[in-house]
């Protein structure tokens, strides 16, 4: 249970390769879109890919340090780029090969592309979405 209910769950959608490559290497995600991001929260990670949006992996959230608590660096590069803060991951996994958004129980939504930015989702659907991925990909921990 989050501050204020169940915990919430979220997509956030990768722009950038060198993005995605941060991310599994330090096991931070630097959000421009604001949410209350609470330990124990599953993050799907998203990126455009050739079969379309492809989920990539998946993190759990161990914390949030917002902008003004981060070193001087990231702090800065925060700033620059109009991000929150970090969410540092407790867990991350990496698929292999990408889960297509479009395989999965989002297949029928509306969203698409940069709308699945933020997107909530409940716990049946992350666990749907995982179960996909278990058939379909290598889960590789990071």
């Amino acid at each position: 249970m989050g501050r204020n209910g169940p915990l919430r769950h979220y997509i956030l959608r990768i722009t950038k390769e060198e993005w995605v490559k941060q991310v599994f290497s330090i096991k931070k995600y630097y959000p421009g879109v604001r949410r209350r991001w609470e330990p124990g929260m599953t993050i799907l990670l998203a990126r455009k890919a050739e079969e379309g949006d492809s989920f990539i992996g998946y993190g759990i959230v161990d914390r949030f340090v917002k902008r003004d608590s981060l070193p001087d660096r990231e702090r800065e590069e925060c700033e620059r780029m109009s991000w929150s803060g970090a969410i540092v991951f407790k867990e991350l996994f990496k698929f292999e090969p990408p889960l297509p958004i479009k395989e999965t129980i989002l297949s029928g939504r509306k969203a698409r592309g940069k709308c699945f930015h933020g997107y909530p989702l409940s716990k049946s659907e992350v666990d749907s979405i995982l179960d996909r991925a278990r058939q379909l990909c290598k889960i590789n921990r990071v």
